[in-house]
């Protein structure tokens, strides 16, 4: 097939990015340029720029020739060190790389054709507490701060008048794997499920008992792939926003057992603790776990972020998604989540990330 579109993936080597980059290299017509900080090599039809995009000069002397990108797919991120709704101190950052890279494709590239911006569901304040579900695209926004709203609000102006488009898509809880990405639970489960195993303990959900009851949800990080390689080519979605999820619901303790079950192991009573505490002391076990079952070699403070984690499980509030939208404009795809907690749990082990 003729190679007649070219992607920039923003946050090339995240959780999101490194998904939509196998994604698009897969569909066999897409040329790709992975933007990040950290460097990783080129491939076919595949090209990688390390790029600081908080510092102009250098994605001005980085970016300047991509004149020929149809479309921009922007899922970098840059967390803070406080709590998840610390939002205030993360807002210059994350906007500032947004307006940086958007504004250096498009004043490079005529071709551009749309932008696809990935967002989440703080939109409406899931990070504050119990909030009206399911959570509807038209939905008023919460309380600022949130640096979701400043990233939504600049593109928007800056698109005015422009012949490109922009869609926003908001995922919830990603589910994939990338070292070093603080925005997944799959591996924070999988290790402190094998850590639980080596200690010779059962597997004790960590989080408020609130939260093994309630109603949850995720987003699988290739099925997110899809829907977003979908928001890029329909012209339904142009200057759209739309929610993004697995399209179910699960409560943790329904799922606990198949979790458990991937590990041999029994399910403990529920246990509250913070994984950022206890997990603070375990990279020495894990060296030792990593050469005793020939695991793959990750640092252990690059492999889970904790504080994620305990967010995820401590949210005891419904946290629940309409995907109508989505479905209504032509996105149709749809993952079993407590089959895929299963699936990929059995992929970590096999893959020996762990034991």
């Amino acid at each position: 097939m003729p190679q007649n579109k070219k992607a920039v993936v923003v946050g090339a080597l995240g959780v999101i990015g490194r998904y939509i980059v196998e994604k698009l290299l897969a569909e066999g017509d897409w040329q790709v340029v992975g933007l990040s900080r950290r460097p990783e090599k080129d491939g076919p039809r595949y090209r990688h720029i390390s790029v600081d995009l908080l510092d102009l000069k250098d994605v001005a002397r980085k970016l300047a020739g991509l004149n020929d990108v149809t479309h921009v797919f922007y899922a970098a991120f840059q967390p803070g060190t406080g709590a998840a709704a610390n939002y205030a101190t993360v807002i210059v950052p994350n906007r500032d790389m947004l307006v940086n890279s958007v504004t250096a494709v498009a004043k490079a590239s005529r071709r551009l054709e749309r932008v696809v911006l990935v967002t989440g569901t703080k939109y409406y304040g899931t990070h504050l507490g119990p909030l009206k579900t399911p959570m509807r695209e038209t939905d008023p926004r919460h309380m600022p701060p949130d640096f979701y709203f400043d990233q939504i609000d600049w593109l928007t102006d800056y698109q005015r008048g422009k012949k490109w488009s922009w869609t926003e898509l908001r995922p919830q809880t990603l589910c994939g794997f990338a070292p070093g990405t603080a925005m997944s639970i799959m591996p924070a489960i999988a290790v402190y499920a094998a850590i639980s195993k080596e200690l010779g303990l059962p597997l004790r959900f960590p989080g408020k008992p609130g939260a093994y009851g309630t109603i949850y949800q995720v987003t699988e990080s290739s099925h997110f792939a899809s829907a977003a390689l979908w928001a890029a080519t329909e012209a339904r979605a142009a200057n759209q926003a739309y929610n993004i999820t697995n399209g179910d619901y699960f409560r943790w303790r329904n799922v606990w057992p198949r979790i458990a079950g991937v590990f041999g192991m029994k399910v403990g009573e529920l246990q509250t603790i913070s994984l950022t505490q206890h997990m603070a002391d375990k990279a020495d076990l894990w060296a030792v776990m990593t050469k005793k079952y020939g695991l793959r070699k990750f640092d252990f403070g690059q492999l889970v972020a904790w504080p994620f984690a305990d967010y995820v499980f401590g949210s005891d509030w419904d946290v629940m998604s309409d995907v109508t939208k989505s479905r209504q404009h032509g996105f149709h795809d749809v993952v079993d989540s407590e089959a895929m907690f299963e699936r990929l749990l059995k992929r970590f082990r096999k893959e020996k990330i762990v034991p």
